[in-house]
């Protein structure tokens, strides 16, 4: 009788590219494809290593001489609002949240084009169209949600969260708003939202991506209470924020062997 062994998930990584974060870096990353029946297990088990979904593939910073980049996540038993937060709620209260699967449609589209061009006009997704948009909420292997959030008297959508639901919690993927609506802190309000969606649905965590520090872009992660970080093969609660601006410093990166080698995998049986 013949037997075939699941192939193991193959590692590559990209060419080094201009850090988007901090002026001066270079960014590499290493990924892998998602796909096949073990897609889900994949992404839950590399989700608690540090790693992001992006369509069919999982990657995770790998500079060659940095390593500022932290996954980071909310431990929702912990997490108490702050009362700058509490303002945050009240502010939105006139917003109704409606969770789908991932289907694209021409209005998220249009606001989506919106934030983009008031917020990130010279970033990566600039020059997004609509069929581009479509493959980035659609082409999901995994349980993925999008949620969108309305106004409750006009009906109008005010702000939209591709969200993936993993066994230990909610990953918030990718998430815009109405630009002209800054200063209800939409971007705060929905990760707030977020860690009710996982109270909800009795899951311990949000992830919210990476938390980069010296990078103005991401400081906003830093100001939410129970943050934790994934930093040397394990996740630890985050304290005080300048602690962690050593990892910018060149020996901070294992070569990318190491890193492969101490990746955990799913078990693939059964």
């Amino acid at each position: 009788m013949r037997h075939s062994l699941p192939l193991a998930p193959q590692f590559y990584v990209t060419a080094p590219q201009p850090c988007p974060y901090l002026p001066g870096r270079m960014e590499r990353k290493l990924f892998t494809a998602l796909q096949g029946d073990s897609a889900e297990k994949l992404n839950d088990s590399l989700s608690k290593q540090g790693f992001r979904r992006s369509q069919n593939v999982l990657y995770r910073p790998s500079c060659s001489d940095c390593s500022a980049c932290l996954s980071a996540r909310i431990d929702v038993r912990r997490f108490a609002p702050s009362k700058s937060q509490r303002r945050t709620l009240k502010r939105n209260a006139n917003l109704a949240r409606r969770a789908s699967s991932p289907w694209a449609t021409e209005e998220q589209f249009s606001l989506f084009r919106r934030y983009l061009d008031a917020r990130h006009a010279d970033g990566g997704m600039a020059d997004m169209d609509i069929f581009e948009f479509a493959a980035m909420i659609e082409e999901t292997p995994i349980r993925s949600r999008v949620v969108e959030y309305s106004d409750t008297t006009s009906g109008a959508l005010k702000a939209v969260c591709l969200t993936d639901v993993l066994d230990d919690g909610v990953s918030m993927v990718y998430s815009f708003y109405e630009p002209e609506l800054q200063r209800k802190s939409l971007g705060t309000w929905m990760i707030l939202d977020h860690v009710e969606i996982a109270r909800e649905a009795g899951l311990p965590y949000v992830y919210l991506g990476y938390w980069v520090p010296g990078s103005s872009k991401m400081g906003y992660k830093a100001q939410f209470d129970a943050l934790e970080v994934y930093r040397r093969g394990c996740w630890e609660r985050m304290e005080d924020p300048a602690e962690y601006e050593q990892e910018r410093h060149p020996l901070s990166t294992d070569p990318i062997a190491e890193q492969v080698a101490n990746i955990s995998l799913p078990d693939s049986r059964g």
